[in-house]
């Protein structure tokens, strides 16, 4: 009987070009089964299209991440596939909106999207991790989880609150062999969004100004590579010229 793989679930995976699927590439690179989850089907679909195209193995797995019924089918079917080691929630909603701009509704979709989503997904995972004697789970943060501005108060209190998580999920399950890490992003990603919403100031950035991708994902790999003596909660990632 062939053993069970070990399995990777990446959630908020959307474009080629962004994080989701750099860090889906990389463990498939390091021998992982990678499900795949992102609310667009056709994107994720090519995501798992280049994976196999590299030798890799890879589902996708189309849901929303904030609504625990498609979570918890979700994890069934992830449970199928194998052990799931590693779980890495990158979903998140960044709307821009001061106090006095950002309404009711807008405040509160950025916390499901963030927040909630974050919690749905933990409640999810952890049962597998555990099940599966230990892994990791890992968030996306940014810099609004531990910097509130004006123009970003809803996504900063739902950066804030993911955070909130992560160090709760981590005492509570890490002397159970559960390695939690929150990443904070602090700085752009050049991705697809950045590609698309923001093209003069990637045009405009120097070699390395902009977070690549591929080398946030590298550290992901890390922070699940390290031995639990000495396993690092928070990690923030930023380019060299960026200040802080």
């Amino acid at each position: 009987m062939e053993p069970m793989r070990d399995v990777c679930w990446v959630v908020g995976v959307g474009a080629s070009a962004g994080l989701g699927a750099a860090v889906a590439r990389r463990f498939a690179r390091g021998g992982q089964v990678v499900v795949i989850t992102g609310r667009h089907a056709e994107r994720i679909r090519t995501v798992v299209s280049e994976i196999d195209a590299m030798g890799g193995r890879a589902h996708a797995l189309a849901g929303d991440v904030s609504s625990p019924q498609d979570v918890s089918r979700l994890a069934t079917e992830v449970q199928a596939l194998g052990s799931l080691r590693v779980a890495v929630f990158n979903a998140g909603n960044a709307v821009r909106g001061s106090l006095l701009d950002l309404t009711p509704e807008q405040f509160e979709a950025t916390w499901r999207g963030s927040t909630y989503a974050g919690f749905v997904f933990a409640r999810a995972a952890v049962p597998l991790l555990l099940g599966s004697g230990g892994g990791t789970l890992l968030f996306t943060g940014a810099t609004a989880s531990i910097r509130g501005r004006g123009p970003f108060i809803g996504f900063a209190s739902a950066k804030a609150g993911l955070r909130s998580i992560s160090q709760s999920i981590a005492r509570q399950y890490g002397p159970q062999g559960i390695h939690v890490a929150h990443v904070v992003i602090d700085g752009v990603i050049n991705g697809e969004k950045a590609r698309s919403n923001a093209p003069q100031l990637v045009a405009a950035a120097g070699k390395d100004e902009l977070l690549d991708p591929d080398a946030i994902a590298e550290s992901y790999w890390q922070l699940h590579q390290q031995h639990p003596s000495a396993w690092t909660h928070e990690l923030d990632l930023r380019p060299f010229k960026e200040s802080f």
